[in-house]
């Protein structure tokens, strides 16, 4: 058999085996059991964004400007960490509106504008062909150069083959006939195609193992790994000018709108959108995409630059086209398999891209070109047929045949002008147009269709005028002087340099001057006009597609028969499918049979859903019109659709307060928590506390106890002593016991008070005369300045004393060592009597000045022992004063003294009990 003939069988039964998995994958949808429910095919599907471009011309790209490749795949990396913001939503929107393409996509949101939808379908259509003539170009290049290598190294070396000699035409025509077989066998309401995306996935796994292959093999086959490779390739010429910026790699501002471009294409171009969006059918499986399909773009271009230095040294400068190295390593060094499997796999990713972009294409051309000017015009009489299903598949596969050869012309007229990166180039700023009127159309309420095709428009002309038409002229089908001069000599019009700016490459000059018109023409008309009462309707839907997704029933208002709704989707779908999705729309609400449905707003709006599956939702919109009496939808209904929005809107808020609100609670309960932890510890504490306080008198008594019980021959003077002391142990035992208990009552209110009006100043004489031995044990001395007369207060004297009592012991404590003083002052108020004891002690933190108040709390130096007492003086003497309508506080600085102040009001007291919340405290002493 002849190399020819052993290339195009091996090729023939490659894409019998796509058809094969593609015809497996639809019998097992068709029974239910869907292969493509899986998140890792769904990833790998993705990877139809690897083109011929990428298996080809990457290294060509790298061999004229080494990194400047990689741009291309930075950006949809990029893309990738935002694909569960941007592209999840894309998806809802579909799935909730049954949109099937991007021109469908963007008619939907503004109004089901059919202008709007052919618009984009044209942009579309003109802005891909070149990237369809990039894959027949890279098909019969790579045959041609398997077939007759080593006579032609170079592409364009002989004379020029007409277009019967051309494999380009040939390709053309079996990629078409392949197509049309491949993804038009039948309609579907969903326009998903599991076989198809079952197939594309499995193409990605081929195109992906034949480049790694070649690159193994040049890596470690030809070279002893990347170290040797990259050593040797140090010694070409201007080898590190391919390695950085600002060479042929290309400047930052190169990068930069490359990179930009490439994130803007993994959503806009119209494969990629019917193979992200339109056949997913799990939003989660967005979740695997984001890491795997980044990870399938690193390992596809791995060996890029090995493969690239590798082919600059084996060939000679200018004898073999780059683009070509993949193929030509392996046939140099007669690895004639792995060059036929390297054809396979260039022969996979262009195979998928036409494939997967024909298909959508063709969708958008029937649903948004064909049909709606076959559907307006009454002289094709399509109103008597009762079975569309066989014109919508014909429309689909000429439009099919018709892609392809305009992918061909292209080629033949432009093609040559361009390396295989920079014609997939000109499509991608092409279909960058998209992004102002379907970003904005999903975040932006205020978008106007008016905006949309004013926007679209002026983007799409300056991308011919900048990009498109200087590829004619380079092809010699406009004259040279267009590019150089400007048309009539009109410099500040040339076309890459528009407007005087130069400094951009050409896809960064014309990506900026389309994006910036396109841009400033939507913002700008959308902002100074009105939108019409579906154009509002249709933004609500879009722009807040989380909270109203499925509403888009209340947006139909009018009368309808069942039976004229079921036979118009028939006559589309066909009337075996139209019934069986009728049937499971009945089920669906309960009822018997398809017979028991009510012409309502619901079931025109499933019948709009089934339409636009088949037709789009600009053509479904005029169908159904033809079939019910549908009332315009006037600002009240529009009104009430923003109504319901307002109420989720509000639901939502209200489920955010209460949110809001169980947050506090569990703040409070998490607060309570702690406050009862503190508690338990404060109750350790005191038990811990008390038992030691306790313990001390006890070990005292109980030792002086035996002494007196084991000695009874001891002196008088030695037992009377610590008779003595037992007695003062005992006390201090009874004093402590009594403040525990004292406490207790005044916390649970069961004290008893005995409250008569008394003179303060004679109750401060007797504290003072009863201290008086204490005070001279410990050197301190003691003022008084008290007034001659002061009027009654109302309170009981022993509970009184006891304050003072607490307050002047607890001042001897702290006072200075040596010298210590104490002043004890009253002073008259208007409404009350205030007592003031100060110390000259060390004083009292700020910090601490309200924890002595607290039960069991001791302020003191902590490299000194602890000072006597239970710390509970304080508390006590507290309540106290409190319950007689008056309040206890002190006043201090450290190194300044402390001073501990009370107020009694000279009226009748407001019982503390009453008021007071019994708040727990400890004090200093």
């Amino acid at each position: 058999m002849q190399l020819g003939g052993l290339i195009l069988l091996t090729s023939c039964a490659y894409l019998g085996i796509l058809f094969a998995i593609a015809y497996w994958g639809d019998k097992r949808a068709d029974a239910g059991r869907s292969i493509i429910a899986n998140p890792y095919i769904y990833a790998l599907s993705m990877a139809v964004y690897a083109t011929s471009w990428t298996f080809y011309g990457s290294v060509g790209r790298a061999a004229a400007s080494g990194v400047g490749f990689l741009p291309i795949y930075l950006g949809p990396t990029l893309m990738a960490a935002l694909f569960w913001l941007v592209l999840r939503k894309m998806i809802r929107i579909s799935k909730a509106n049954r949109i099937t393409s991007i021109a469908d996509f963007i008619a939907a949101r503004y109004g089901k504008s059919a202008l709007l939808g052919g618009l984009v379908t044209l942009i579309a259509v003109i802005g891909v062909i070149p990237y369809i003539a990039l894959q027949l170009k890279a098909v019969s290049s790579s045959f041609l150069i398997l077939w007759q290598y080593p006579e032609i190294l170079m592409p364009n070396q002989g004379q020029a083959l007409g277009p019967l000699q051309d494999t380009a035409l040939y390709v053309a025509l079996l990629l078409a006939l392949f197509t049309i077989v491949f993804g038009t066998r039948h309609l579907d309401a969903t326009e998903r195609h599991e076989g198809m995306v079952a197939a594309i996935a499995f193409e990605s796994l081929v195109k992906l193992l034949a480049f790694l292959a070649v690159g193994i093999f040049v890596t470690f086959g030809l070279y002893h790994g990347f170290a040797d490779l990259f050593a040797q390739a140090a010694r070409l010429p201007d080898i590190d000018r391919l390695l950085t910026l600002g060479g042929p790699a290309g400047t930052y501002g190169s990068w930069a709108s490359l990179i930009f471009l490439s994130m803007l294409s993994i959503l806009f171009l119209p494969r990629q959108f019917q193979i992200s969006v339109v056949e997913n059918v799990n939003e989660n499986h967005l979740a695997k995409a984001i890491w795997l399909f980044p990870l399938y773009l690193l390992a596809i271009n791995v060996f890029v630059l090995p493969i690239t230095f590798a082919g600059l040294m084996q060939f000679p400068a200018g004898t073999v086209d780059a683009d070509a190295f993949v193929l030509t390593l392996p046939m140099a060094h007669s690895q004639e398999a792995l060059a036929l499997l390297v054809f396979v796999g260039g022969l996979s990713a262009a195979t998928g891209m036409v494939i997967v972009e024909t298909i959508a294409l063709s969708t958008m051309i029937c649903n948004d070109l064909v049909m709606p000017l076959l559907l307006r015009w009454k002289a094709f009489g399509l109103a008597q047929r009762h079975d569309l299903s066989g014109l919508l598949l014909g429309i689909r596969r000429g439009a099919i045949l018709l892609l392809m050869l305009l992918g061909y012309l292209y080629y033949r007229a432009a093609g040559e002008a361009y390396a295989l990166v920079s014609i997939g180039l000109v499509s991608f700023a092409a279909v960058a147009q998209f992004a102002p009127a379907m970003l904005g159309g999903m975040y932006w309420k205020q978008g106007t269709r008016a905006g949309a095709l004013s926007g679209l428009s002026l983007g799409f002309l300056l991308w011919a005028y900048t990009l498109l038409l200087p590829a004619f002229a380079k092809s010699g089908w406009l004259p040279l002087s267009f590019i150089e001069q400007g048309p009539l000599a009109i410099a500040w019009l040339k076309p890459l340099a528009l407007f005087g700016l130069t400094g951009l490459d050409e896809i960064g000059h014309s990506l900026f001057w389309s994006l910036l018109g396109n841009l400033g023409a939507y913002v700008g008309v959308s902002l100074f006009g009105r939108q019409s009462s579906r154009e509002h309707a249709q933004a609500l839907l879009f722009v807040d597609a989380f909270k109203v997704a499925g509403r888009g029933s209340s947006l139909w208002r009018g009368s309808a028969s069942v039976s004229e709704v079921i036979a118009l989707v028939g006559r589309f779908l066909g009337p075996a499918r139209a019934a069986e999705a009728f049937a499971g729309y009945a089920a669906q609400l309960g009822l018997a049979s398809s017979a028991e449905l009510v012409p309502d707003a619901d079931l025109v709006h499933f019948a709009e859903q089934q339409l636009a599956g088949a037709i789009g939702t600009a053509s479904a919109r005029v169908m159904l019109a033809s079939v019910v009496q549908e009332e315009p939808l006037g600002m009240d209904e529009v009104l009430g659709i923003l109504d319901e929005a307002s109420q989720v809107l509000a639901y939502s808020r209200r489920l955010e307060q209460q949110s809001h609100e169980l947050e506090a609670a569990t703040g409070e309960l998490r607060a309570a928590n702690a406050r009862l932890q503190e508690l338990d510890r404060l109750k350790d504490d005191f038990i811990s506390t008390v038992t030691h306080e306790l313990r001390t008198p006890l070990t005292s008594i109980r030792a002086f106890s035996e002494i007196l019980n084991d000695n009874p021959e001891l002196e008088p003077a030695q037992r009377a002593r610590f008779i003595a002391i037992i007695v003062k142990e005992s006390e201090r035992l009874t004093r402590m016991i009594n403040q525990v208990l004292d406490l207790a009552k005044l916390e649970s209110g069961r004290a008893e008070w005995h409250s008569a009006a008394l003179d303060l100043t004679e109750v401060i004489e007797d504290a003072v005369a009863t201290t008086s031995q204490l005070l001279q044990e410990q050197g301190v001395q003691l003022s008084l300045d008290l007034p001659a007369q002061v009027p009654p207060v109302l309170a009981d004297r022993d509970r009184l004393l006891q304050v003072l009592l607490n307050l002047i012991s607890n001042a001897a404590k702290f006072c200075a060592r040596q010298a210590g003083r104490i002043d004890i002052a009253v002073q008259v108020l208007p409404e009350a009597l205030q007592v003031a004891v100060r110390d000259n002690g060390d004083g009292i933190d700020l910090a601490d000045q309200q924890t002595i108040f607290e039960k069991f709390r001791q302020v003191g130096d902590n490299l000194t022992e602890k000072p006597q007492g239970t710390g509970l003086g304080l508390p006590i003497s507290r309540q106290i004063i409190e319950h007689f309508g008056g309040r206890l506080w002190v006043q201090s600085a450290r190194g300044q003294g402390a001073t501990f102040s009370f107020t009694l009001p000279l009226g009748a007291p407001t019982p503390a009990a009453e008021r007071f919340s019994g708040r727990e405290t400890e004090n200093r002493a």
